[in-house]
Order: structure tokens, then C-alpha cells, then sequence
């Protein structure tokens, strides 16, 4: 069996239409699950009207102090949120550094495919403050 048969294949992340050849983009394997780790992280809970419980609460830290509270607050969030979303990791870590920038940090989320057990890394700087 493939290892895109184990991890699944769909639309990527964000719908591109490929005017080209007239369908959407597809993309399988790791790359899907990568995928799907982003959209948990940027989806509020409460967006999804048929799943209002889906997502990361990441919004709830906007306009927080960049402090080490803030950033285990957020560790514990996106924890909670990959373990409860996506079946086909286990995480292995989430550690939350200070970004570039006093106002962003940057996430990241070491995990192992539960089927394959290839490790992997996701790296996503996110921003505690809305840009003017």
C-alpha cells in the first residue's frame, strides 16, 4: 500500500482551481497531513457551522503580552487542538519561541505519521497582533 493510500490524498490547501486542465489541485501523503495541521491552526473554533468545536484557539492570544505565560498557553492550545484533530499524527512536541518581531512567535509542532512513523516537523510563525 502507498504511503498517500495511508495519509490520505485531497484538495490542497488553499483551493487553487488549475485553469489549465479545468479541476483543483490535488496533493497526498505527507504533504496532506502538513496541510491539514494548517488548516486546524488557522481555523477559529465556531467557524465551522457543522463542526463548531474544530480548530485552534490561537485567536484568543491576539493582542496577549509575548511573554513565557502567553507562549505555554499557547503551546497547550495547539497541543490540544492537533490531538484532537488529526488522528494521523501523534505529536511528538509543540515548542513556541518569541518571532523575529516583539509581537509574533513562532510555533512548532514536531509529530511522527502514526502509520509510517516518519517524523516531521511544522514550522508556523504566527502574529499576536493585528496588522494596521
Amino acid at each position: 500500500m502507498r504511503v498517500a493510500d495511508w495519509l490520505g490524498t485531497g484538495w490542497a490547501s488553499p483551493v487553487n482551481p488549475d485553469p489549465t486542465v479545468g479541476h483543483l489541485d490535488y496533493t497526498d501523503g505527507p504533504e496532506k497531513v502538513r496541510q491539514a495541521l494548517r488548516i486546524i491552526l488557522l481555523t477559529e473554533p465556531g467557524e465551522r457551522v457543522m463542526r463548531p468545536t474544530f480548530g485552534c484557539a490561537l485567536a484568543e492570544f491576539v493582542m496577549q503580552p509575548n511573554t513565557i505565560a502567553t507562549r505555554a498557553l499557547i503551546e497547550a492550545e495547539v497541543r490540544r487542538a492537533v490531538d484532537t484533530w488529526e488522528p494521523r499524527v501523534e505529536v511528538q512536541a509543540v515548542d513556541v519561541q518569541e518571532g523575529a518581531a516583539p509581537t509574533q512567535v513562532v510555533i512548532t509542532i514536531r509529530y511522527e505519521h502514526r502509520t509510517t512513523g516518519r517524523t516531521e516537523a511544522l514550522v508556523f510563525p504566527y502574529a499576536l497582533e493585528v496588522p494596521r
